[in-house]
């Protein structure tokens, strides 16, 4: 594969989540660096022409209105830095703050935010070496960009701040000494230029598109199984039912677990039961699922747009004209950032239902909680408070963080996204309902056990045949630390995914549904 090309390429979520990971190879070619360079000139003019423009010859924020020397312009640009980095809260994790760098060096390449080449190739350098600063979580609003953790971001190009440094935190100055390093000399707006844009909000968005995609597949195919633990009809995922009421992700999920289900022995067994219809969290899998489906589209259309954005401010368009507009506000991507909160926390809540369903005993062959023998044994029972704890834990992060603003800088932003707290929360919900589908796993892999010796369909065979390699069937009590482990990692590392995908190729058997390019591959 060709390196991706800063500046020029159409950047994904996955194209830049494969940079961080060291998957791909960016580079920066001669066009970008030529425009870098020519914005950099005009920001060289206008110094020169003694011509006022916010950020290149004054204050910022509420003091705009104050003029800056040009011999003291460089020293604004490390100010800026050091008087803005004032996050605090634990660090946000190595990938995040990388994915910053790579979102921010995109950004700069496309040469409107009059920054020198030099700047731009030390940003490189530290993505090379895995050389990644120390981000705190907390301190953005989502306006003006995301000035603190930005601030902290690029401390490193002056020699100040920490960094990670093969798996360890150090002083960016100690570290510049042992490896006989001298800082970056900013010039003229550049300090401006790198704390102005939305990089913090959308790394984690990016993150959380990366990490929603996963968690979707793996609740279509959790569901699945457990549609056939409880002997539900599959008539709900009928493809006539869909194209009635078309949303683009109630078909996909429809389709793809019409496609799971077809032709199990398990679902002809019951083919004609006395039960008229299955409760909502069975049967209305596609609708629920489904509008999840279209948030995370929602969302990742949102985010490449702002990902492929210029965000910093004032805009240099050319020695005559520059722009001191509001395209560091977060408000476009913290709307869809708080939608896809709710959206991924309605896949907890149905999953958390679906484990409750299990629990009752009122499918054929399927004791109540899930063991042969209870009294004594207590059986999956606990399972579905630690499903209940976390689905109660999200709606408590739903509440939309850009429901709220609080003026800051002296009213000058008197209007703020917040954003960047509606990224980590995400980022929090995301995690919980991963951890509630972990459960519903291993209940449904139970519930699958006591339909034996019929058989389901080949994927769902090999992904029930995967989680007992890690996953024993449980017949009594006994501690379920472990187990929780391993169904965490079956859920986290996408492996029943790679199973599916595997055993769809090999059978040539068609898998995902409607609408697969929009869902599966982007």
């Amino acid at each position: 594969m060709n390196p991706f090309q800063y500046g020029v390429d159409h950047l994904t979520c996955s194209t830049a989540f494969q940079i961080v990971q060291g998957q791909r190879d960016a580079e920066l070619s001669d066009a970008p660096k030529a425009a870098i360079n020519k914005s950099a000139s005009y920001v060289q003019q206008i110094v020169a022409s003694g011509k006022i423009v916010y950020g290149i010859n004054t204050g910022f924020g509420p003091l705009c209105t104050s003029l800056i020397s040009a011999e003291d312009t460089r020293k604004l640009q490390e100010n800026i830095l050091m008087s803005h980095a004032v996050g605090v809260g634990e660090p946000i994790d190595q990938s995040l703050s990388k994915l910053m760098l790579v979102l921010k060096v995109h950004a700069l390449a496309k040469g409107f935010s009059g920054v020198q080449l030099t700047t731009v190739e030390r940003l490189l350098w530290h993505i090379e070496q895995d050389i990644i600063p120390v981000v705190p979580k907390q301190g953005s609003v989502g306006a003006s960009g995301d000035l603190a953790p930005l601030s902290h971001l690029f401390l490193p190009l002056i020699g100040l701040g920490k960094v990670w440094y093969k798996g360890e935190i150090v002083h960016t100055k100690v570290l510049f000494e042992q490896l006989d390093m001298q800082p970056v000399a900013l010039g003229a707006k550049e300090g401006l230029a790198l704390i102005n844009g939305t990089q913090f909000m959308a790394a984690h968005a990016v993150t959380a598109v990366v990490e929603m995609q996963k968690l979707l597949s793996n609740a279509d195919l959790v569901a699945a199984l457990m549609l056939e633990g409880l002997n539900a009809s599959i008539k709900p995922f009928f493809a006539e039912l869909h194209n009635l009421r078309p949303y683009k992700g109630n078909q996909f999920v429809a389709s793809t677990i019409y496609n799971l289900l077809e032709g199990s022995e398990i679902l002809l067994s019951h083919k004609n039961c006395s039960r008229v219809q299955d409760p909502y969290s069975l049967r209305c899998i596609p609708q629920i699922h489904g509008a999840s489906r279209n948030a995370w589209l929602h969302l990742r259309e949102t985010i490449e747009i702002e990902i492929n954005a210029v965000t910093d401010n004032p805009i240099i368009i050319n020695e005559e004209l520059t722009i001191s507009g509001g395209s560091f506000h977060g408000q476009p991507i913290a709307l869809p950032i708080d939608y896809a909160t709710l959206a991924v926390s309605e896949v907890g809540n149905v999953s958390d239902r679906r484990v409750y369903l299990s629990l009752e005993g009122d499918t054929p062959n399927v004791p109540k909680l899930l063991l042969a023998e209870t009294g004594l044994n207590s059986g999956f029972m606990i399972l579905q408070y630690t499903t209940a704890a976390l689905a109660s834990e999200n709606k408590g992060l739903c509440f939309p963080a850009s429901a709220d603003s609080i003026p800051t800088s002296l009213g000058q932003e008197d209007h703020v996204s917040m954003g960047s707290i509606g990224g980590r929360k995400l980022l929090q919900v995301l995690n919980n309902v991963n951890n509630i589908l972990s459960i519903e796993l291993i209940c449904a892999a139970q519930a699958f056990d006591f339909h034996k010796p019929l058989r389901s369909t080949p994927i769902l065979e090999a992904i029930h045949t995967e989680i007992r390699k890690n996953i024993p069937h449980i017949h009594a009590d006994q501690p379920m630390e472990d187990i929780l482990l391993a169904a965490q990692e079956l859920i986290r590392s996408g492996k029943l995914i790679e199973t599916a995908n595997t055993v769809a190729e090999q059978e040539k058997i068609a898998f995902y549904g409607t609408h697969v390019e929009h869902f599966n591959a982007f």
